[in-house]
């Protein structure tokens, strides 16, 4: 504190030595326009699958008020004193059971989609420079922030990875941003992509991996579309979230040509005893089975990278409770992750949100 106050009172006995140009030079040299950087952004995952590092994840991820929108002084007791000294023991075989050699699967694809976009850019004569951040653990958005300003962007394009918006996923995204440019004193250009649940590039690239697994192992009677769910307060408060999941669900019902009938949109993940956003996608399954289904797809329309809770709550949990309900065959559709029609649907979005910005190749 009182060398902070001495910096501020004499400044100069503490400016380090000038190393580049003078601030105060009558004629600087040109400047360029810098250069133009991408952040993909998505959820974040533990380090490892170690209690420890699920822990420390948890209670970042956690302790973030638009994810659990209830008084401080009332959840943190709850989050310290039982979810995160019960939860991290009961989820590492559950993490442990869907690591790949890689890395953890939300990691691995979500990498694998930052350097697909990289390339694709770079191709089509797109000078941009691309990084991932994580919302919560490592990656950190500040450090690919960083990262990017450590390249010489001057313009910076963040991309959350959420195809519907929601206040507890997409302006979380927006708000780790923001923050970490309100710390600096030369701050970049800055914009966001809201959503992309209606766009071609996502849309096409879901249905495309729809169908290319029906050509090969059969249409179900049933395709169940399970996404993320939400507590039901949230949409009353004025969350655009479940307007954008329905409205991605009729959209990829008429790619699909399904009927009405075929079609089952459901919300998974439901966490704590709030009443969330209906109808359950396990007890769907379950009366799915009980009243004769005996074969159902499941896809996860919110996932644009498989993570645990497609890999294994979606693939493995319900999967058993289909079975158990008296259901013969379940199979889960994996998220459209590094396909190909993805990557090139993802440059796409990207390099219209870049327009107007100094992208033209240098080479």
């Amino acid at each position: 504190m009182f060398l902070r106050l001495f910096k501020y009172l004499w400044p100069e006995r503490y400016l380090p030595e000038p190393e580049q140009d003078d601030p105060f030079d009558e004629n600087p040299p040109p400047r360029g326009p810098g250069k133009v950087g991408v952040l993909l952004a998505n959820l974040g995952t533990p380090d490892t699958p170690a209690k420890k590092d699920i822990r420390k994840y948890l209670g970042e991820f956690l302790s973030d008020p638009r994810v659990i929108e209830i008084p401080r002084y009332l959840w943190k007791p709850i989050l310290h004193g039982l979810v995160l000294t019960m939860r991290p023991k009961k989820l590492e075989p559950r993490y442990a059971g869907v690591w790949l050699k890689e890395g953890s699967p939300l990691m691995v694809y979500s990498q694998r989609q930052a350097d697909g976009v990289r390339a694709a850019l770079e191709e089509a004569g797109i000078d941009a420079v691309v990084e991932l951040g994580m919302r919560y653990g490592n990656p950190s958005i500040p450090d690919a922030i960083s990262r990017l300003r450590a390249q010489g962007c001057e313009h910076i394009l963040t991309v959350p990875l959420y195809p519907q918006y929601a206040a507890s996923t997409t302006a979380t995204v927006v708000d780790a941003v923001t923050r970490h440019a309100s710390r600096l004193r030369d701050q970049p250009e800055l914009r966001f992509i809201k959503r992309f649940h209606e766009e071609a590039g996502y849309l096409d690239a879901l249905a495309g991996r729809i169908e290319r697994y029906w050509q090969e192992h059969g249409k179900p009677q049933k395709l169940v579309m399970s996404f993320h769910g939400l507590p039901r307060y949230s949409i009353e408060l004025g969350d655009p979230y479940y307007r954008d999941c329905m409205d991605t669900a009729r959209l990829l019902s008429e790619r699909l040509s399904l009927p009405r009938g075929q079609i089952e949109v459901t919300f998974q993940s439901r966490f704590g005893s709030a009443r969330w956003l209906e109808p359950y996608t396990e007890p769907t399954l379950k009366a799915l089975a009980a009243a004769g289904t005996t074969e159902v797809d499941v896809v996860c329309p919110g996932f644009v990278a498989d993570c645990l809770e497609t890999l294994e709550e979606i693939s493995l949990e319900c999967r058993d409770a289909f079975i158990g309900a008296g259901g013969r065959q379940f199979r889960y559709i994996p998220a459209i992750n590094d396909d190909p029609a993805w990557i090139a649907g993802l440059a796409g979005l990207v390099a219209r949100h870049l327009q107007g910005w100094p992208t033209q190749s240098r080479t």
